[in-house]
């Protein structure tokens, strides 16, 4: 068959990511963090746009921002041959003022404020002070600081006191040493029996046993610390030949081995409970990360309300300090018409991004009056179709928002993504939550018997006559997402 070039024309109709498209789309999925860094840093990249530091206007005069409309869902619409939402007035992207336009006005109406007080969403309050230089934290002490503090205080000498420094190097997160003594010696060039002399010194400053090389030495050490020994001989030979049957509370068998009675063995254990098997615990524990919610859902009465948090987020507007170089110079002309278009765009995909946070809100909200009303054990089954069809919008769009976002709620702080639950068949014909599944499952768990705690078979019974029809390995898989031990690790028997 012979090659041969022709010229075909051919229609079709698919959808453009535009670039304004596509930053609509990013500040959807963008977390409140991710948001407040992304518009500083436009601030500093953009000369057009400034930071209004008033505050918005009273309800009666609303604030005169101009409307976007659906930026990510219209023109998936359009693409399916249906009609975009068109609420808002039409607006155009390369709109920009004309030479001899008032360009004040012009600016004044691009801008990104916190609706009023009046409206449902929440603004700062001028009058509320920061806290004070003095309540400021400084940076907290690292492990490697405090350790090496106590070494140049000691006397470990100038080649020890390199040698100790590597050996600091080289702890893990919980304080055990990750490289054995002739590793270290052939890499420094020093003898095996100096590398080991100076790891027991390190054991024997703060925090104590720091740099053992497993749990039994790190139990070990703490248990024959000159300043704290342990004199009973039941607790170290415990450690030196029993830590396995602990670990599996096989009591039995250490007091067989031992031929000590059963409640030494269990006095014995209790004094190795009371060691830390982490010695660099205090120093592993990193800065809280506070949640800041995107949206409040508040009751009022009978009624919830979705109320739009806007604390913390830069009020965005046009400046008109660039007015006289429009009509002058024609590259800087084109280019504040650039920078005029970018801000737009910025301003009105933050005014759409709240805007279908609160409407993916309320409509979960609808879904899950329940929970709101009565707690996590009542959260319905739910899915991103269902959100999507009920706000007309695309599933990846719920999924998008819902993402990273949370919401202060009676019940407490959670992510959007929470309240979309798996169900679980009950035998009272409504299906439950998987969330709520395991909200039952915590609560049996923390009122057992701590000395005769529930199998998973067991709680399978427990659940079954709720009604809850569960298999043993779906309340496993839930047990240890909870973070709970197996039963036999749970037993206390003193």
């Amino acid at each position: 068959m012979a090659l041969q070039m022709r010229q075909d024309l051919r229609m079709s109709t698919q959808l453009v990511m535009t670039p304004q498209l596509q930053q609509a789309i990013k500040l959807l999925q963008l977390s409140r963090p991710e948001l407040v860094d992304l518009v500083r840093s436009e601030l500093m990249e953009n000369p057009l746009l400034e930071e209004a530091h008033e505050i918005g206007t009273s309800a009666e005069e609303p604030v005169s921002s101009v409307e976007l409309q659906d930026a990510v869902d219209a023109p998936q619409q359009e693409a399916a041959g249906g009609e975009p939402d068109r609420s808002a007035p039409e607006v155009k992207v390369d709109e920009v003022p004309k030479e001899g336009a008032d360009w004040e006005a012009y600016a004044d109406s691009m801008e990104y404020l916190p609706p009023s007080a009046g409206s449902t969403t929440r603004t700062n309050n001028e009058d509320e002070e920061g806290p004070s230089i003095e309540a400021t934290l400084t940076r907290a002490e690292t492990l490697a600081e405090h350790l090496m503090w106590q070494v140049r205080l000691s006397n470990f000498g100038e080649t020890g006191e390199e040698v100790a420094e590597y050996i600091v190097r080289c702890l893990s997160p919980a304080g055990y040493l990750q490289e054995s003594a002739p590793q270290i010696a052939r890499k420094l060039g020093v003898s095996t029996l100096k590398v080991e002399m100076l790891v027991r010194k390190i054991q024997q400053l703060d925090p104590v046993a720091i740099g053992s090389r497993n749990l039994a030495e790190c139990l070990w050490v703490q248990a024959n610390h000159p300043e704290h020994p342990v004199e009973d001989p039941l607790v170290r030979a415990i450690i030196a030949k029993h830590l396995h049957n602990l670990e599996i509370r096989n009591y039995q068998a250490v007091a067989r081995d031992t031929g000590e009675a059963l409640e030494e063995v269990y006095e014995a254990t209790k004094v190795i409970m009371g060691m830390d098997p982490r010695p660099a615990r205090a120093y592993g524990v990193e800065a809280p990360q506070y949640i800041t919610p995107d949206v409040y859902i508040i009751k009022v009465g009978d009624e919830f309300v979705v109320t739009l948090n806007d604390d913390g987020l830069p009020r965005l507007r046009i400046s008109g300090l660039y007015k006289e170089a429009v009509g002058e110079h024609p590259k800087a002309k084109e280019y504040i018409h650039e920078r005029m278009r970018s801000a737009q765009w910025l301003i009105r995909s933050i005014q759409q991004r709240q805007r279908t946070i609160v409407k993916v809100t309320r409509s979960i909200l609808k879904f899950q009056r329940e929970f709101f009303e009565r707690g996590p054990q009542h959260l319905r089954p739910l899915i991103l179709k269902d959100v999507a069809e009920d706000i007309e919008m695309h599933e990846s769009t719920v999924s998008r928002v819902t993402t990273n976002k949370y919401v202060h709620t009676p019940q407490g702080i959670f992510e959007l993504k929470y309240f979309f639950n798996a169900g679980i068949s009950r035998t009272t014909g409504d299906d439950l939550a998987s969330e709520a599944v395991k909200e039952r499952i915590k609560k049996l768990i923390d009122a057992e018997d701590e000395a005769h705690p529930y199998s998973d078979q067991r709680l399978v019974e427990l659940l079954q006559e709720e009604g809850i029809d569960i298999a043993r390995r779906t309340v496993a898989k839930y047990r240890e997402q909870l973070g709970v031990l197996s039963s036999a690790k749970r037993r206390k028997l003193f």
